[in-house]
């Protein structure tokens, strides 16, 4: 498991180091390394600490945050195909950061915006799980998903209904939330996510243990000491913070927590001990990657980091249902 975590981790500074070299200017590595010592000319400097720098932080800490989102609510739900985004969760993190923005309630962007976007996707969340077990069912896949996809429609429609009564500059600082994007990446967005995020991933990954169990079924978490009702509760509300504040700080980006989760499991297994701190830096890796194509591969046009992510995620999330189907 350390091993294969150090791999990642390698990787990981890899794109990193790609991500804050390419772009429309190109910076060769000796003047990076020189920006990095505050010694380049101020035009590379500014390229490099005050424009690329945290918008490669941002990118994989959200990619980190989302991947662990989908790792805990396929963990919650038993179900491969649970993901934030396919279960109207960010479109609901989406809805409420919109809100706050359009009504002027951002009085401190670090506390505003992500409470509104938690409140949102707590809304969401619970608004699937009750049309998913509504009537003594359980929550069938099919169910399910077909849930979040209404939720997701209806949140987005009220979105877009809130952005139609917005003026130009709010107009187009909503769209962030709807495409999903990094292009207005600051320190001060790195440090809003450092306050919610850190503690979060650690607090998830301490709860490894009775994750594994709860996978196993609830009965045997139950007879093993886990305090089901109130565990899956605090689960909930802590994932729908970490996608709040990833909403919040990037928009309303999809199928990071379906790809990466499925991946690990394939690699490594689904001991949430591995794939906890192992979706943290996949997810980390893959949205920098996606970030990076994002700006470049149509420069100088960059395309939201959304659509990167779907063109990957969408065959995924195909393949696992019709394979989910197959084994019903």
């Amino acid at each position: 498991m350390i091993g294969r975590l150090l791999l990642f981790l390698v990787a990981l500074a890899a794109a990193a180091l790609v991500a804050l070299m390419v772009g429309p200017v190109e910076i060769p590595l000796a003047e990076f390394l020189n920006a990095l010592r505050g010694q380049a000319d101020p035009t590379t400097q500014t390229i490099v600490a005050n424009l690329r720098l945290p918008r490669v932080i941002l990118a994989a800490m959200v990619g980190g945050g989302l991947a662990v989102s989908g790792t805990v609510f396929q963990a919650l739900l038993r179900n491969p195909l649970a993901e934030p985004y396919v279960l109207g969760v960010s479109s609901g993190a989406a809805l409420g950061a919109v809100t706050a923005i359009v009504f002027g309630l951002t009085i401190s962007s670090v506390v505003a915006l992500p409470l509104a976007a938690f409140g949102g996707a707590v809304l969401a969340m619970f608004l699937v799980l009750f049309m998913a077990g509504g009537r003594g069912r359980g929550l069938d896949t099919r169910v399910l998903l077909l849930s979040g996809v209404v939720i997701a429609a209806f949140f987005n429609a009220l979105l877009l209904l809130l952005i139609n009564f917005a003026d130009v500059e709010t107009f187009r600082a909503a769209l962030l939330w709807i495409m999903g994007s990094f292009a207005g990446a600051s320190w001060e967005g790195v440090t809003t996510l450092s306050v919610y995020l850190v503690p979060a991933f650690l607090g998830l990954t301490l709860l490894a243990r009775p994750l594994n169990l709860l996978s196993v079924g609830e009965q045997s978490a139950f007879h093993l000491g886990v305090d089901v009702r109130r565990f899956k509760l605090g689960l909930y509300l802590a994932t729908s913070l970490v996608v709040g504040v990833c909403v919040a700080g990037a928009g309303a980006i999809g199928f990071v927590g379906l790809v990466v989760p499925h991946a690990l499991r394939l690699i490594g297994g689904s001991d949430h001990r591995w794939l906890l701190p192992g979706s943290a830096v996949a997810g980390a890796f893959l949205m920098v990657v996606a970030d990076t194509v994002a700006r470049t591969i149509v420069a100088p046009v960059e395309l939201p980091v959304g659509v990167v992510t779907a063109l990957i995620g969408v065959p995924v999330f195909l393949w696992l249902l019709l394979r989910n189907e197959e084994i019903r």
